[in-house]
């Protein structure tokens, strides 16, 4: 017997009203503020296909390792030692050349097959921070001492992040950190993923074939909408706000410098690259060497645009407690390297 489809204008509703609303919010945009709207428009599909090379890749390694089961065998690896297991993502982390958003796919899919939040936002919190080719461009606009203690900040980052929600494993929603409803929701509900039933083939099984289709489309879709969102606010992030206002808070040296360079800092940050000259003029003004790491490593990490990515992934006391987390670590990384220089 076909299977009768309910068409009702309710029922459509329930189903298509995030992408409705979202069609009639840019129709609005577009009739009341026609060029700031297509100015946002090429700005947000520049920012994606810049980091499409980063970004395809996870999402087709997420629906990969779902389909596959490989997750399965993953998740195996991170129930050994919880502090091994950590020390290893944040140690990843800090060298991987992905940001937060770039590696959104490939958590989320980790995630969904069942790796435990801790190693997971160990590598969340301290792969934003830096890598190979950050580490260059810092020693070289802020000093070798200053990439390499960076380096460190976000390999401590990832280290108390995933100590922090280890201590706290039991809890459902962090057993459980995937939003269960929206767009997050239809990742990994196949059972694919058990141990013994690993197949890297996935071609050669019609199941896992149309799992990796259902993933591979379901991560594609979260990704777009993320991506396309945070980028739009960093477009107007870059219009509305003047960084060079933020010397007045932070280029003094007082006990508040490193607290204002986390909390007022952070919204600013908007590129890990165009960042570092901007922190070496707020230095040449008087910031203070802590304050100046608390902002940068913060802003990788706590960036609004960042936020905005991962919160439609995330139920709400995970996002709070990456976010928290973040906050902390930024303070805790400025506040000991201000005392060591």
């Amino acid at each position: 017997m076909n299977e009768i489809v309910d068409l009702s204008a309710p029922q459509l509703w329930r189903k298509y009203k995030w992408a409705l609303l979202g069609v009639i919010g840019i129709l609005i945009a577009v009739i009341f503020w026609p060029r700031s709207s297509l100015a946002t428009v090429s700005f947000v599909l520049e920012g994606m296909l810049e980091v499409s090379y980063l970004v395809i890749p996870g999402i087709l390694v997420s629906a990969w390792v779902n389909a596959s089961g490989v997750g399965g065998r993953i998740r195996q690896a991170f129930e050994g030692s919880r502090f091994t297991t950590i020390l290893i993502a944040s140690m990843v982390g800090a060298v991987t050349p992905v940001c937060g958003i770039t590696v959104l796919p490939l958590m989320a899919g980790l995630l969904a097959s069942g790796v435990p939040l801790a190693p997971v936002m160990a590598f969340w919190l301290s792969s934003p921070v830096t890598d190979p080719a950050m580490f260059s461009v810092t020693a070289a606009t802020l000093g070798i001492h200053f990439a390499i203690a960076k380096t460190i900040a976000a390999f401590l980052l990832g280290v108390f992040g995933g100590a922090t929600v280890a201590t706290i494993a039991s809890r459902v929603w962090v057993r459980s950190p995937l939003r269960e409803v929206g767009l997050a929701a239809s990742l990994g509900q196949q059972a694919h993923c058990a141990s013994s039933q690993v197949q890297y083939a996935i071609w050669r099984d019609s199941a896992r074939a149309a799992q990796f289709g259902s993933e591979l489309w379901a991560m594609t879709k979260l990704i777009v909408i993320c991506l396309g969102l945070a980028f739009a606010v960093e477009y107007q992030m870059q219009i509305h706000m003047q960084p060079e206002a933020l010397a007045d808070y932070v280029g003094k040296q007082s006990v508040w410098a490193i607290p204002l360079a986390v909390l007022v800092g952070s919204p600013a940050y908007l590129d890990g690259y165009a960042a570092l000259p901007f922190t070496r003029g707020l230095i040449d003004h008087g910031m203070s060497q802590g304050a100046a790491m608390a902002f940068l490593v913060s802003g990788s990490v706590v960036s609004i645009w960042g936020a905005i990515a991962i919160f439609p992934v995330l139920k709400i006391k995970p996002f709070l407690l990456y976010m928290l987390l973040a906050l902390v670590g930024s303070l805790a990384v400025g506040w000991l390297y201000e005392s060591l220089v």
